[in-house]
């Protein structure tokens, strides 16, 4: 295995990224393609063909400066929640409803009242923007007859690579329905809702060989003919192969426009609210719970669009009296909490970019920092294991001072890893299921850059206004005071 190379694919919402590393987590080559889709009020789509095409480009690119290397495996992580309608032989027969089209928003509710009991087993309640209602909304449109297959995302890409249709990976088919607890499809709910099973793939788990990359893929991508296709995972599962957190307790917090945290817990967390959902570890019999926050660095692009940000990150160290503050831009909120009228605030009122812009950017900062520590109470609550590390992705994890706040709110050491990209995660996963041990394979592949250790002090310090924090989401009725209590 050491003189292996290992490729992951991101299929992105606006990039296709290719990587390639060496047995040790360093880059070979890397490659992307910039995707494009269309937006109609609550509808988003791409095009399936473009996924496949710009895919193979960027590989062909990046084994351009792999030719004298032995490729070991290539698996692929896309979007949760994405899918489109293929013919039996893979022809694509609809666009692809990006994890992010609503359209089918209505239906989720019958697809939850089909499944409760299930979806309250497995610890989360459909969405609107979920799959097994885009699956409904095909039926209602007559789009299912004639032999019509659902597909997910990567699909189009493994099919590419090996020349005919695959199985779909249990973690991209969680929002379609699947049931994770027993590793099927539930026939009695499709039942209910009236999906024919011959619709849906055959399903296996991240990491399974789908099969070998064929002749034609090879003159296509310059992958050598038999190279092993693995089976992948959601983007986000990806991100957290990424960061190494693949030990029991240890945990993922990726901050980019959103925050979104993603762990490994022994047994199945289970949240009444729905806020969290969970994952089937790729490893041992573990879960990887989780979710996403509507809250973010969104926030900092939003009020600060043409701000000098260093120049703003240094002021805001200086800021002692941070007011409080709820960084959501937009309305609703579906993480550490599901509050539909959910809305931002600054001080008492709403989050305007108004006076001190040090003031505001420190409280947005402080107001993130405290989501992510009621988000890791919330999951302690829903029963998953919070103990291990944390590692901080995502694109405002390059703010050293944003890092230590949120470390020192934390008051947990925090690792900040070399290459958190989730195409690496795919890399990971390859090459684990080649050797059998994917936490090995993440630790000979993920490089750490630095380990943040709290200020015990300044975390004991930020804490009253914390539990300040917390009891204003519950004052404000987003939030189970019982949790108030607790965090009090």
């Amino acid at each position: 295995m050491s003189d292996l190379v290992w490729i992951g694919v991101d299929l992105g919402t606006q990039s296709i990224r290719a990587l390639a590393v060496d047995a040790h987590g360093r880059t070979l080559a890397a490659t992307s393609r910039p995707l494009t889709g269309s937006h109609d009020g609550n509808r988003h789509e791409q095009d399936p063909a473009a996924w496949w095409n710009l895919t193979a480009d960027a590989l062909a690119e990046l084994t351009v400066s792999l030719r004298s290397k032995q490729i070991g495996g290539i698996a692929t992580c896309a979007t949760s929640g994405t899918v489109l309608l293929t013919g039996p032989d893979g022809s694509y027969r609809s666009p692809g409803l990006m994890y992010d089209d609503s359209r089918a928003g209505p239906l989720a509710a019958i697809a939850q009242d089909a499944g409760s009991d299930l979806w309250s087993r497995l610890g989360y309640r459909m969405q609107p923007a979920w799959a097994l209602p885009k699956l409904l909304w095909w039926l209602q449109e007559g789009e299912l007859g004639g032999g019509a297959r659902l597909a997910h995302q990567p699909d189009v890409v493994t099919a590419g690579l090996v020349g005919h249709p695959v199985a779909s990976d249990s973690s991209h088919a969680l929002k379609t329905g699947y049931d994770l607890i027993d590793d099927r499809w539930p026939a009695g709910i499709l039942d209910r809702v009236g999906i024919d099973p011959a619709v849906l793939p055959d399903v296996v788990r991240p990491g399974t060989v789908l099969g070998e990359v064929c002749a034609e893929a090879s003159a296509r991508t310059g992958l050598p003919v038999g190279t092993p296709v693995y089976a992948g995972m959601t983007d986000g599962c990806a991100a957290q192969l990424a960061a190494g957190a693949l030990g029991v307790g240890e945990w993922n917090s990726v901050l980019g426009t959103t925050l979104a945290l993603k762990g490994v817990s022994k047994s199945l967390p289970h949240d009444p609210t729905g806020a969290v959902y969970s994952h089937r570890a790729p490893h041992g019999d573990y879960w990887l719970p989780g979710g996403a926050s509507s809250t973010g660095a969104g926030a900092i692009r939003a009020l600060f669009p043409d701000a000098d940000l260093d120049a703003l990150t240094a002021a805001a160290a200086k800021v002692r009296d941070v007011p409080l503050c709820y960084p959501l831009v937009g309305q609703g909120e579906r993480f550490p909490f599901v509050a539909t009228e959910a809305r931002g605030f600054y001080r008492a009122g709403p989050l305007v970019a108004t006076g001190d812009p040090a003031e505001l950017f420190a409280a947005v900062c402080t107001g993130v920092a405290h989501i992510e520590r009621l988000s890791f109470a919330l999951l302690a609550e829903a029963g998953a294991d919070v103990g291990g590390p944390v590692t901080l992705t995502g694109g405002a994890a390059r703010n050293e001072w944003w890092n230590q706040l949120r470390c020192d709110v934390l008051g947990v050491p925090v690792r900040l890893p070399e290459n958190p990209e989730p195409a690496l995660g795919m890399a990971v996963l390859a090459a684990g299921a080649h050797s059998g041990d994917i936490p090995g394979a993440a630790r000979d592949l993920v490089r750490l850059r630095r380990t943040l250790e709290p200020d015990l002090t300044r975390h004991e310090a930020l804490t009253p206004a914390y539990r300040a924090f917390v009891a204003e989401l519950a004052e404000r009725g987003w939030l189970d005071h019982r949790i108030v209590v607790r965090e009090g």
